[in-house]
């Protein structure tokens, strides 16, 4: 048995991305669906120009995340076939980040949005800012600080595995 190859590595990884970003990709999808649809429900017409400035932060963010999460699936159809595996990941990599960074954004304005809607507006404010920091909690603070954690362990995702066959 020997080594994983860099160009096997790089592979995973991608397929790794890719399993990554059809998560992110079907939540964003729906959340942009729901906010599509908003604007034509029946107590839409109840916002206020607060709620409708929210409304539209939160779409356009909604927008920017599924054209980011979505892009590594055209760059790949750009690159298919030219060897370029290192730097389809690296900008897919990208693009998730950015994706879930608009991602974050919509979410929190779309919670701003509906609780300013039921409730007042420094719980609403309270509410979004408390989910905003529950995000960034989970996608940002613990990822980030389990980073290091276990550097005397291997990690699979770091270093080069054993490929059955070879």
């Amino acid at each position: 048995m020997s080594k994983e190859t860099e160009k096997q590595r790089w592979q995973r990884n991608f397929a790794d991305l890719l399993q990554e970003l059809r998560v992110a990709q079907t939540g964003v999808q729906i959340l942009f669906a729901f906010l599509l649809t908003l604007p034509f429900s029946n107590g839409f017409t109840r916002t206020s120009g607060f709620q409708k400035d929210v409304y539209v932060v939160s779409l356009l963010a909604a927008a920017a995340a599924t054209a980011l999460i979505i892009s590594p699936v055209a760059f790949h159809r750009a690159l298919f076939r030219q060897g370029r595996k290192p730097e389809l990941v690296r900008f897919a990599h990208r693009m998730a980040t950015g994706g879930l960074a608009f991602m974050l954004v919509s979410m929190v304005s779309a919670v701003l949005l509906i609780t300013d809607f039921v409730l007042d507006r420094p719980i609403a404010f309270l509410l979004s800012a408390l989910t905003g920091l529950w995000f960034l909690t989970f996608w940002g603070v613990l990822p980030f600080a389990r980073r290091n954690w276990g550097d005397d362990i291997d990690d699979e995702d770091d270093t080069p595995r054993t490929v059955p066959g070879d």
